[in-house]
């Protein structure tokens, strides 16, 4: 008996280990934003390139006056597309439906009729074609001198730079989480055995195996690991839903349209065996290391 409780508690109840769990709750809350966050704006990132690929976008700037383009001219550029080789379908964006693109980032209400603004016309190539985009700029300029031709190679270029660079910052929070909740275990684990450092050679003189011992540093790492993890999950969920509800709210720009799939949520919920797991390694191997220099 005095043996089953002296090594039940060599790991718990020590002022050193009562943070631990506390230190797991918030690296795994942080970790889960962060992953969280990169998981969203990727998967945004890739409904926008998924829906802008394949497709080109002509602007027909009002000229110097500032006049917008009328229609004939809007007609006889979208017949010139049409008539391009690699083209699939060309649709001219109405006046009101191009004011609408514009609420997002000016407001509702903040457009006047009397403002011009320039004319668009969608077009959608075939699969797998590739046009000469300043040759095809050159040929739409004769007829409309103010035309724009954009291919968002640049723009989604740019959202490809942003999704990889979220991707490696939640990695980097990842690594710096399991480094903190690594190194509290190592203390936590190293304090408990210091404590008890006389009951350990005791253990170690009456034949109790090295693997015993740190198999009770193991078990109150897994319970601490559980139970920190839970609680920084779960604080983390209820953070990422109002946030969700916040954005619905408000309607940014592009945000409203980050959406989290079950797969992104298994993977938030993998933070918790996963920082067990750490944590409980982390307590064998630290604990195995130090009964090893014992005589």
């Amino acid at each position: 008996m005095f043996r089953r409780k002296s090594i039940n508690h060599l790991f718990e109840r020590r002022a050193a280990s009562r943070f631990v769990p506390y230190v797991i709750a918030a690296m795994v809350y942080l970790a889960a934003l962060a992953s969280a966050g990169a998981m969203g704006i990727t998967g945004a990132i890739s409904g926008w390139t998924a829906a802008m690929s394949g497709t080109l976008t002509v602007q027909v700037l009002p000229n110097r006056a500032g006049k917008p383009a009328n229609q004939a001219t809007l007609r006889s550029i979208a017949e010139l597309l049409r008539g391009t080789p690699g083209v699939a379908r060309v649709s001219i964006i109405d006046e009101r439906s191009s004011r609408a693109l514009l609420e997002p980032w000016l407001g509702r209400g903040k457009l006047t009729l009397d403002l011009p603004i320039p004319r668009l016309i969608d077009v959608q190539l075939k699969p797998n074609i590739r046009l000469d985009i300043a040759e095809l700029t050159k040929r739409l300029r004769v007829g409309a001198p103010t035309a724009i031709l954009d291919d968002h190679r640049e723009w989604l270029g740019n959202l490809l730079k942003l999704s990889r660079s979220m991707e490696i910052l939640a990695l980097i929070v990842v690594g710096l989480t399991s480094a903190i909740c690594i190194a509290a275990v190592v203390f936590a684990a190293r304090s408990g055995l210091a404590i008890h450092h006389r009951v350990a050679e005791i253990l170690h003189l009456i034949g109790a195996r090295d693997r015993f011992i740190a198999s009770q540093f193991e078990r109150q790492a897994l319970r601490y690991g559980l139970a920190g993890g839970l609680v920084g999950l779960a604080l983390a969920v209820l953070t990422l839903l109002g946030l969700g509800r916040l954005l619905g709210e408000i309607q940014i720009f592009g945000l409203s349209t980050i959406e989290f799939s079950p797969g992104h949520w298994l993977a938030l919920a993998a933070l918790v065996p996963g920082v067990t797991l750490i944590a409980m390694a982390t307590a064998r191997v630290t604990v195995l290391r130090a009964l090893a220099r014992m005589p």
